[in-house]
């Protein structure tokens, strides 16, 4: 028998919730699209690297607060290449050597940029420290990859990518007084670029000698 003939009312539908359940068909659609597309992870790193070019450039030209603009949004493109590349399935292993090779060498041409704007200022000490935050920020990923190779994992210290990426982009937003008058923090923020990654340098050193030398203690 029908609903009408036993008298009772025929079960409605529930009304969807349209705010999480679109946005999340919306977010699903939009990740299906990208990974449809012909765009690559190697073209993200590559776009990431063209971004921090540009940033260096304006630093020379003295536009601290574009060249801020660029090296950020050039640093957040570094972040989504691996993401995407995990989601879309098209990573490689040379688009993986690609980015992590791309991200020492951007950040050493802003950092180089940076050496060559306090240079013209005759400001040698600044240019001496900047030189120790590129051999640091070097160090510091040297000494992740050196273990690894080792089969220790090291991700301790406080300095890591994110970290420097974001000192550095607050010295360049306040940099020269160009958003506020008489106010440079882009001077400190090379020393503390520079102290941090010594520093964290320094533990990942310590860090992977005691795995070491527990691992060969457990033997």
């Amino acid at each position: 028998m029908s609903s009408e003939e036993l008298g009772t009312r025929p079960a409605r539908s529930r009304p969807r919730r349209g705010g999480r359940d679109g946005a999340g068909e919306f977010r699903a659609l939009a990740r299906n699209r990208l990974i449809e597309s012909r765009l690559t992870p190697n073209a993200i790193s590559l776009t990431g690297f063209v971004l921090n070019l540009v940033a260096a450039v304006l630093i020379l030209e003295e536009h601290f607060v574009l060249a801020a603009v660029a090296f950020i949004v050039g640093s957040v493109m570094d972040t989504l290449d691996g993401r995407y590349s995990r989601m879309s399935g098209k990573g490689t292993q040379f688009g993986a050597f690609l980015d992590s090779t791309l991200d020492r060498v951007e950040e050493g041409i802003v950092l180089a940029a940076v050496a060559t704007y306090y240079a013209k200022q005759g400001e040698q000490t600044v240019v001496g420290a900047t030189v120790l935050a590129v051999v640091g920020s070097y160090m510091v990923s040297y000494t992740r990859a050196r273990a690894e190779a080792l089969g220790v994992e090291c991700k301790v210290g406080i300095a890591s990518r994110a970290v420097r990426v974001v000192i550095l982009s607050a010295g360049l937003v306040f940099a020269a007084g160009e958003i506020v008058d008489d106010l440079d923090l882009l001077e400190p923020a090379i020393y503390g670029v520079a102290a941090l990654t010594i520093f964290t340098t320094l533990q990942r050193v310590l860090h992977v000698r005691r795995q070491l030398v527990r691992a060969s203690d457990e033997m």
